[in-house]
């Protein structure tokens, strides 16, 4: 098979946030696959074509992938972020895992700046120490299971980072997920909304859990909560490295 296939990510917003890897691949694909607003970030150019589609398709993405680059094309999956955080690259072993004939394929994957870690960057330091990333919506596992895994992190006393907190056709969920936190955590703890980081409309707020409201996350939101440590310093937080 002389094709290739590349799982890049395209970071959180900022043009100046795509790795010069992922730059390079770009440069060199005949093919760019992926959910319709991340095809929108890569310039159309002469011998490139774009392969849009619509939300929760992932494993057909990743099935048109593999059969473009079997037949000798040169592709590239976009993700935002990193593509192995919540994102394609999971996708494409779960599609590959299907077809044996195909595992000799040349296969990369192309690491990005995830908008958890630019969130952070621009609040400060709150995941200075140990954290965990949870992803809120229930698309793809029961709610039971967030419900679980949040309250264990909050125990353990976790930095936490919270991707897909609140949408349209699930707004009590996180209204859910704030009341544990409180349960857990007390009223004290900081929380930052971190909206949009890294474009023209990034918004970043952060409260006590005590003060937080559900209509302060949207699905343009990551959501950093401190662990027992974190404080502030001036206009930033931080949690100590000994936390």
């Amino acid at each position: 098979m002389s094709g290739w296939l590349a799982v890049a990510g395209l970071g959180p917003g900022d043009e100046n946030m795509v790795t010069p890897e992922v730059r390079a691949v770009l440069a060199e694909a005949t093919d760019v696959i992926g959910y319709f607003p991340y095809v929108a970030r890569v310039a159309p150019r002469d011998g490139l074509i774009l392969h849009g589609s619509d939300n929760r398709v992932e494993i057909d993405r990743a099935d048109h992938a593999l059969r473009l680059a079997s037949e000798g094309a040169k592709v590239v999956i976009v993700s935002s972020g990193d593509p192995g955080v919540f994102a394609m690259a999971s996708a494409l072993f779960e599609a590959l895992e299907k077809q044996p004939a195909l595992y000799d394929l040349d296969i990369r994957i192309l690491p990005g700046i995830t908008a958890m870690l630019a969130a952070a960057a621009h609040a400060g330091a709150p995941l200075g120490h140990d954290f965990c990333a949870i992803n809120l919506s229930d698309n793809l596992k029961p709610w039971d299971l967030v419900e679980h895994r949040l309250r264990l992190a909050a125990q353990a006393d976790f930095a936490m980072g919270f991707y897909n907190p609140r949408s349209a056709s699930r707004p009590h969920q996180f209204a859910r997920a704030l009341e544990i936190l409180r349960e857990e955590c007390g009223g004290d703890r900081l929380i930052t909304f971190a909206r949009a980081v890294t474009t023209p409309d990034e918004r970043i707020v952060t409260v006590t859990l005590a003060e937080a409201t559900p209509e302060m996350a949207d699905m343009r939101t990551v959501v950093l909560v401190g662990n027992s440590a974190t404080r502030r310093v001036g206009r930033f937080v931080y949690t100590p490295r000994s936390a």
